[in-house]
């Protein structure tokens, strides 16, 4: 069965002009009235400036990753070391992301992105003027805050700007900055650090920090959060068996994509044959893939929620035992790297709305927990990856990726089988 969408109601509304739906009660009725008001084909322009700020948060996680070399000289410290500053912002992310969402529940949501920006702008600041590697180090552990709680209220925010039936799709709107992020910000990014320095390239993530936060300001609507749910009740909500199992399978299916990607260079290079050179055109390739995943798993998870995610990591499971395959043949592992991309980022529109449903009393707190979840898996998939290579060999890799994809498959079919018995969950 298809669980029934998250109520918007719940977590935020929209105060309605005067004039407008007269005498009418400002919960998600209101909400979707007023979203209506838009052609049918058409998202609210507020959701601009959640797809500008998942751009300026993906920019900053990721665009070290082509820099490391360049920080590792100037601070005078080992590439391997260099490399913390990536897993130290995962943890940050992770460790860090739901607690700030227990110290903020009272907040309204509106103000709350505003905060998070301003942290983000400062973080990102502070990283750009490090005159050392712990202060630098110091500053990514403060700009991850602001990562993961952003994600999750701005889903929050982003599912009640929307009718229902379409709140998947809103979300997806949403993450396809963190995905552009990856096809133009980071290569932008790094060039910007190569010709003027690392630094530079936290001053650009700074100047898209600015831009999105006068983007709020101006283009999300006012938003009043209702009666603030106790702390106890949301952490209950949390705790729910499901909703745990549900951020397992998350973390699993991000676990079965950066067990491989972490690698995808080395694996390209070594073993497929593919120049250094043209390691990063692959990249930007997979990124395409990536960003369609996103947009069409968003479709697809209004239409068929569960159903999309079993999909997904059955696509998963398929492609990544192609990608072993047909690893040491260019073409076919070039071709299957674009199509293992899609069916990535299928599964995380549906994720992030079957989250948000199941907890009605703390929604934004579930949803950030979702990103703490997803961030483990990252670091998880990268450290069980690294064992798979030193043990059984790089060329193997991708097997690492299939056996996660089936165990998250087998999950999700208990969980659809659990909805089918218990449909008013």
């Amino acid at each position: 069965m298809k669980p029934q969408p998250v109520s918007a109601g719940a977590a935020v509304k929209t105060r309605v002009p005067a004039g407008e739906h007269a005498g009418a009660a400002p919960h998600a009725e209101a909400i979707a009235a007023s979203a209506v008001d838009r052609p049918a084909s058409r998202y609210p322009a507020a959701l601009l400036s959640l797809t500008a700020g998942a751009f300026a948060i993906g920019m900053t996680e990721f665009v070290i990753m082509g820099l490391l070399p360049n920080v590792a000289a100037d601070l005078q410290v080992s590439i391997p070391k260099a490399g913390q500053l990536i897993t130290g912002y995962a943890l940050g992310v992770a460790i860090g992301a739901p607690l700030l969402a227990i110290l903020t529940y009272r907040l309204p949501q509106k103000l709350l992105l505003c905060l998070l920006m301003v942290l983000f702008i400062v973080g990102n600041g502070a990283a750009a003027l490090a005159p050392t590697y712990e202060i630098l180090m110091g500053a990514r552990l403060f700009t991850a805050l602001a990562h993961g709680t952003f994600f999750g209220v701005g889903a929050v925010i982003a599912a009640s700007l929307v009718p229902t039936g379409r709140k998947a799709g809103a979300v997806s709107v949403m993450m396809t900055g963190l995905t552009v992020a990856n096809i133009a910000g980071v290569p932008f990014g790094t060039f910007i650090g190569q010709h003027l320095g690392w630094r530079a390239s936290f001053g650009a993530v700074v100047l898209m920090g600015l831009v999105t936060l006068v983007a709020i300001i101006r283009l999300i609507p006012a938003l009043k959060q209702e009666d603030a749910v106790s702390i106890v009740r949301q952490v209950r909500a949390l705790a729910q068996p499901k909703l745990l199992l549900l951020l397992l399978t998350g973390a699993l299916g991000c676990s079965s994509l950066f067990g491989v990607f972490t690698y995808i260079a080395p694996l390209l290079q070594d073993v497929t044959g593919i120049s250094e050179a043209g390691v990063p055109w692959v990249l930007v390739l997979f990124g395409f893939g990536v960003t369609a995943g996103n947009i069409l798993g968003g479709k697809l998870a209004d239409w068929k929620l569960m159903q999309t995610m079993i999909g997904s990591f059955l696509l998963l499971a398929i492609i990544l035992a192609l990608l072993a395959a047909d690893l040491r043949i260019p073409v076919a592992a070039v071709v299957t790297v674009f199509v293992w991309g899609i069916a990535s980022f299928g599964l995380l529109p549906g994720l992030q709305i079957r989250i948000m449903t199941l907890a009605k009393d703390a929604p934004a707190l579930a949803s950030t927990s979702n990103h703490s979840a997803l961030n483990l898996g990252n670091a998880g998939g990268a450290w069980l990856g690294g064992l798979v290579i030193t043990h059984i060999g790089l060329a193997h890799l991708p097997w690492f990726g299939v056996v996660m994809s089936l165990v998250g498959l087998g999950l999700t079919l208990v969980l659809y089988a659990w909805d089918r018995r218990s449909p008013a969950t």
